[in-house]
């Protein structure tokens, strides 16, 4: 291959490679799912290579490929069962448990996405807050309840602000259509309630301290001390099990119980979503190593902790995240030796 030639396929890459964190994003708020959301973004960087000749520039070659990404995602999306949450799925209970109830396969369940995947680093604070408000967990199972084109249309029109007549064009329909379709996707959110605690509050001082307070206070086990930083309304969830609870007393009462085994557990901090979260590690027999348990994604509001979804499908989350497969005994001050508290970017 000449100089040239070798300069153009390496510039083509860069070019395409500019633009894989935003489809990253978007492939994940249409699919639910970090692993789909990267097999989609990577076909859709397959097409757009095989294909480039024939782009005839007529829009950017940003707006091109945002047309590949979302014609892949249709396509992965047809004749799918819809992923959800545990909320999504049935009432939660208020009532003591003494077991976290049935399992559903890994299809049933939208699942966590590390920040780093998909928020700018050096963009302006609005778009870093845009990005963060439109990846929180509520927000993506709040998409998931629409239909595939409908959830394109909502996501090219709100989040991208394409015009009607160019999302019309990508799903070759009218814009009287598109105008229709984004009006139902807005009248499904509306009716989805997102509690107070999807909307993305600033991580200030008194957060950070809260958080702090919080990884002190598991690793200790300190159940009132747990009880005292959530919110009489928190919920928890923890999939792949269908059950999801209600109040802080009946967390700290399940804790007690069938979540009792979490005691002696160390926490790394890492950021999901854009919230807080944490890799959690239970103690694994003699000699003090611990095992991946779970991820857990925190939801703050109004000084406290209002939701907790742990996701307990380690194998697969925590290299998507970055943890370790484990954790040797401590030799010093503890899990602080691994990070202070992340803070969503």
């Amino acid at each position: 291959m000449s100089t040239v030639a070798t300069d153009r396929t390496s510039g083509l890459q860069r070019e395409l490679e500019a633009h894989h964190r935003e489809l990253t994003a978007h492939c994940y708020r249409m699919l639910g799912s970090a692993h789909e959301a990267e097999d989609a973004v990577q076909e859709t960087m397959v097409r757009a290579w095989r294909h480039h000749d024939r782009f005839e520039g007529r829009s950017s070659l940003r707006s091109w490929l945002y047309r590949i990404a979302t014609n892949v995602c249709l396509d992965l999306l047809r004749g799918r069962q819809r992923r959800a949450l545990p909320m999504d799925l049935g009432p939660g209970t208020s009532a003591a448990v003494d077991h976290p109830g049935a399992v559903r396969g890994e299809a049933t369940w939208i699942g966590p996405l590390p920040d780093e995947r998909v928020v700018p680093t050096d963009a302006d604070p609005a778009d870093v807050a845009i990005a963060r408000d439109t990846i929180r967990l509520g927000f993506i199972a709040a998409l998931q309840r629409l239909p595939a084109r409908q959830r394109a249309v909502l996501l090219l029109r709100e989040v991208l602000r394409w015009r009607a007549t160019e999302v019309a064009e990508l799903l070759d329909t009218s814009v009287a259509s598109v105008n229709s379709a984004l009006q139902r996707a807005r009248m499904t959110l509306a009716d989805a309630h997102l509690s107070e605690g999807d909307a993305v509050e600033p991580m200030d001082h008194a957060q950070q301290a809260l958080l702090a307070r919080y990884l002190d206070a598991f690793e200790r086990y300190d159940l009132d001390e747990l009880a005292a930083l959530m919110r009489d309304d928190a919920v928890q969830s923890m999939p792949p099990y269908e059950l999801w609870l209600q109040g802080a007393h009946t967390i700290r009462g399940f804790w007690a119980g069938p979540g009792a085994a979490c005691r002696g557990s160390r926490l790394l901090p890492t950021v999901a979503n854009g919230r807080p979260a944490f890799g959690q590690y239970r103690p694994s027999g003699p000699g003090g190593r611990h095992e991946p348990w779970a991820l857990q994604v925190l939801e703050v509001s109004a000084g406290r902790i209002l939701g907790f979804t742990f996701f307990l499908d380690t194998d697969r989350v925590f290299p998507l995240f970055g943890l370790p497969a484990r954790l040797d005994p401590q030799s010093g001050a503890g899990t602080r030796e691994a990070g202070e508290v992340q803070q969503p970017s």
